[in-house]
């Protein structure tokens, strides 16, 4: 699954359309929706769009012995 349609599904979970979280970032929806299409977000990107849902956005890496990096 794409970043994308992982925001998608994360909408529609927490009922807020894309353009809506568009507007709640301080963009407009077409920008919005060009940056889906491009799948071009950053680690920033994905923290604010958690933030503006509510909900928390977990990046690690786990290696073999159970270690987080």
């Amino acid at each position: 699954m794409t970043i994308s349609e992982q925001i998608k599904v994360l909408c529609v979970r927490c009922g807020v359309s894309e353009a809506e979280l568009a507007r709640r970032l301080g963009k407009s929806p077409q920008s919005f929706n060009s940056k889906m299409k491009r799948e071009s977000f950053t680690i920033e990107d994905l923290d604010n769009i958690a933030d503006a849902l509510g909900v928390k956005f977990n990046r690690e890496f786990i290696l073999a012995n159970g270690d987080k990096v």
